[in-house]
């Protein structure tokens, strides 16, 4: 079974990074909607390698790109929300795609920060949204955007995932993650792109985030070398109460088809601050290996957290009692 972490400022050091690896991680995942490969580089080829081959370990390296997925701009500063303040979103405000500004309309609600933050759009004139805030928080730059129950037409790939495939196979990526795979077109897209440039051998990893990719679910599992049943986006798509059952038939699905799945997000969210887990977290990893996942990942936890190592050391081992349970894998 492979275990991966997300790298991040809290293990990009040779320290942490052998403590990840010696803990049972077996590679890590670079998200590209906030820094391109090319700005990684000289980490991954000194610090990440190095690290992995001083342990033993054959590490995958996976990126995720940033696909079809809404995000907020650049800002200058963090935003304070409070709860009824009213928000500009475009021309003006807070910048966000173009395609948001074409599909949004007044009444419809918008997640932000993966639900941390609600909105609901009170006028649009095609420039700009002007929204209410119902449920306030911070926000910050490049956090994830949902028109909740919209799915904007966009490309597959933007011109800075082509960037990152050009420099996949000099840097060793093993495994791409393909967010908000709509169905399989998006799949050939990624994959007639790797082709161009060599790298027919990349495993593709497609994420599960929004109605659209379980309606076209079987097509997906088909077209894709995994799936990662990513359960942050996903959950924003739906009422959190019927996330589990969603879960459950994505896990059925794959093992009847014989495609490998992983699992991810808030495994162990609660130790991004704290050094043990909840015992609702240990049992949520267990039941998920139980369910057939091949492979679990740690985000937040290793990227930001205050605890990667022990963050890692919890997850393998309770995926271990799990394994031992269900027969190994």
């Amino acid at each position: 079974m492979d275990f991966y972490g997300t790298l991040g400022v809290s293990c990009w050091s040779r320290d942490k990074l052998s403590g990840l690896f010696r803990a049972g991680m077996t590679g890590a995942r670079l998200n590209l909607s906030h820094i391109s490969l090319a700005d990684c580089a000289s980490m991954l080829e000194q610090v990440y390698r190095p690290a992995a081959q001083a342990a033993g370990v054959d590490a995958h390296l996976i990126i995720d790109l940033e696909g079809p997925e809404l995000r907020v701009g650049r800002l200058p500063h963090p935003i304070h929300l409070k709860d009824g303040m009213e928000l500009l979103l475009g021309e003006g405000g807070v910048p966000v795609p173009g395609a948001v500004l074409r599909c949004a309309r007044r009444g419809d609600q918008l997640s932000l920060d993966d639900s941390a933050l609600l909105l609901t759009v009170e006028h649009t004139d095609g420039r700009a949204l002007t929204c209410r805030v119902l449920r306030g928080g911070v926000l910050n730059s490049r956090k994830s955007l949902a028109i909740l129950g919209v799915q904007p037409d966009v490309p597959p790939l933007t011109p800075s995932d082509l960037e990152n495939l050009d420099l996949a196979g000099r840097l060793g990526v093993s495994h791409i993650l393909q967010p908000f795979v709509r169905g399989q077109e998006d799949l050939l897209a990624l994959r007639s792109a790797l082709d161009q440039r060599g790298l027919g051998h990349v495993q593709i990893m497609a994420k599960i985030e929004n109605r659209q990719g379980l309606d076209h679910l079987d097509e997906i599992i088909a077209a894709a070398d995994q799936i990662c049943i990513a359960r942050g986006d996903l959950g924003n798509s739906m009422p959190l109460w019927e996330l589990p059952a969603v879960q459950k038939d994505i896990a059925r699905r794959c093992r009847e088809a014989g495609r490998p799945f992983c699992l991810v997000t808030q495994l162990l969210w609660s130790m991004e601050q704290r050094p043990v887990p909840t015992r609702a977290e240990v049992l949520d990893i267990y039941n998920g290996v139980l369910d057939g996942a091949s492979s679990l990942m740690l985000t937040g936890e290793t990227a930001v957290g205050k605890y990667p190592v022990e963050a890692m050391e919890y997850l393998v081992k309770t995926a271990g009692r799990a394994l031992a349970h269900r027969g190994g894998n």
